[in-house]
């Protein structure tokens, strides 16, 4: 089987041609392969748009495709049953209600081993700390698109530390994230892929 069709298929935004060929990579096995190029074909999604050839209307059925493709790849990644890695929070972070970036995230990042705890969209950073600290929660992953993000984001960063929970790992990624904004606000990495918010949680996990 070749496996660019498939990489093909998600940059080019082709629905029915990528789901068709995801269902035949993992009924012949390749489920690591398809999921690879579903990933790679993401990646060019994202250079698209940000060279303007994409539109965010793009983006988001790009992104809703790819949840598509998980689902069907789930069951045969072990996902579901093998949080190897132990839980961890995902969510949007307060006044930001975008949720396509977070739930391609927390695809990823169950098929990676985690055992995700979805706080949602729109969470305050009290609700974030307290769900970490009930739970013996030691990495959470904050989203956002939009620019007030970035505060809501330094505040949860800021009311872990008050909490006394330095040892809460902080992972920011969306949008208007960058390096400096991960500085200034204190978080521990910040990530421009779903690929890369993955490893770095592991990394942490191991």
């Amino acid at each position: 089987m070749d496996y660019n069709q498939i990489q093909e298929a998600m940059q080019e935004l082709d629905e029915e041609v990528l789901l068709e060929l995801v269902e035949k990579a993992v009924a012949a096995g390749g489920v690591q392969e398809a999921l690879k190029a579903c990933q790679d074909g993401m990646e060019v999604v994202g250079k698209r748009f940000e060279e303007g050839e994409y539109f965010v209307g793009d983006l988001i059925f790009a992104g809703e495709i790819m949840v598509e493709a998980m689902d069907i790849m789930k069951p045969a990644l072990g996902g579901a049953g093998e949080a190897k890695y132990g839980k961890m929070i995902l969510c949007t972070v307060k006044n930001d209600l975008h949720d396509i970036g977070k739930n391609i995230v927390k695809a990823m990042l169950e098929a990676g081993g985690f055992e995700v705890m979805d706080l949602g969209i729109d969470v305050a950073p009290e609700t974030i700390v307290n769900t970490a600290r009930d739970n013996g929660i030691k990495i959470v992953a904050l989203s956002g698109v939009l620019t007030l993000a970035l505060d809501s984001m330094a505040a949860t960063v800021k009311a872990f530390k008050d909490a006394g929970m330095d040892d809460v790992k902080v992972i920011v990624g969306g949008c208007p994230v960058t390096e400096d904004a991960c500085k200034a606000m204190g978080a521990d990495e910040w990530a421009y892929s779903p690929q890369k918010t993955v490893s770095v949680c592991q990394g942490w996990a191991k």
